[in-house]
């Protein structure tokens, strides 16, 4: 009987001991669940910073283009303007000399 007691008690404490094993696996599980859902929001969170961060420097190196873009055009305007001033100006002084040498031979001179 000695042995039938014995066998008893090993079984109750080897059923104990796997129990409470299974128990603090199943704690373990769900603080790993936690973890992860952790993990993440924290990854979100810093995707979310880095996303605005590209997005503020998109936005200002756009801005910093249409700058220049501008002062380019207004620049190319300029002398274009200019460029064709000058060039009305040499085509008066060119149609008066014409106009002034054809007088001259329609005049005898």
């Amino acid at each position: 009987m000695k042995k039938i007691e014995v066998l008893r008690i090993m079984l109750a404490a080897g059923l104990g001991l796997g129990l409470g094993c299974g128990a603090a696996l199943g704690q373990g599980a769900g603080q790993d669940i936690k973890s992860a859902g952790d993990d993440t929001k924290a990854v979100a969170v810093d995707t979310g910073h880095a996303t605005d961060k590209i997005a503020k420097k998109v936005v200002h190196k756009s801005a910093r283009g249409t700058t220049v873009v501008a002062n380019d055009t207004a620049h190319g305007t300029t002398v274009a303007a200019k460029d064709t001033a000058h060039g009305t100006k040499v085509a008066a002084k060119d149609t008066a000399h014409g106009t002034e040498k054809v007088g001259d031979k329609v005049a005898g001179k």
